[in-house]
């Protein structure tokens, strides 16, 4: 399935030539409308994807967020007050570096332990779950949201991540929506995690595979 035909938002896969969209409609590529080859931008600005107070609340992190990033790096407590504050689930003995960005703070729940490094990304549309002594290194990127491409409107999915206990996510890995890393798993320095990874597996690379047991 090549990009273009991805973006268009159709299922390119079957040996007819007969492009299903996922609202049910079926067209013959070539009588296809050339409107309904691109994303609608349109429906998807007027779909609602956040509450008014879920809005409110992200607003009001954006203002506070100074209060955060400006915080000097041994103030672990500090951080993590304002982070349940805005109804993130933090246990004790976490860690999480000033220099993090946290998209929604109230989708978070790092239990005991848990280490978030220098300029990771937590970008929270959905859930994500770091388990007790779990490390996500530097630069290291968990994206819990996407949009179903196959829809003209692309609507947006917000699909929960899971890193289990005792887990690493190395340097600039990016952990891909919708995926578990089981515990005690390593992800790899810059590796790309599209599916969910086994306990104790060791992956690397682009898209990760499993290269090692811990």
């Amino acid at each position: 399935m090549d990009a273009a035909r991805l973006l268009m938002g159709f299922d390119c896969n079957s040996d007819d030539g007969v492009l299903s969209l996922v609202n049910g409609w079926t067209k013959n590529w070539t009588g296809m409308d050339s409107s309904a080859r691109i994303v609608d931008f349109e429906e998807n600005r007027r779909m609602v994807k956040w509450s008014k107070r879920e809005q409110i609340t992200r607003v009001l992190w954006a203002l506070a967020h100074p209060l955060f990033v400006l915080s000097p790096r041994p103030l672990w407590a500090w951080r993590r007050m304002l982070l349940r504050l805005f109804g993130a689930t933090i246990e004790d003995k976490v860690h999480v570096y000033p220099s993090v960005k946290i998209t929604i703070p109230w989708n978070i729940h790092l239990k005991r332990g848990a280490a978030i490094g220098d300029n990771a990304i937590l970008y929270a549309l959905g859930r994500i779950q770091v388990g007790e002594g779990a490390v996500i290194s530097q630069f290291a990127h968990l994206c819990a949201g996407t949009h179903s491409y196959r829809d003209p409107r692309m609507p947006l999915e917000k699909r929960p991540i899971v890193i289990g206990p005792g887990a690493w996510v190395c340097a600039d890995a990016f952990i891909g929506p919708g995926v578990t890393v089981g515990a005690g798993a390593i992800a790899g320095a810059r590796a790309v995690v599209m599916k969910d990874v086994g306990e104790n597996s060791i992956v690397a690379g682009n898209p990760a595979k499993i290269v090692g047991r811990r």
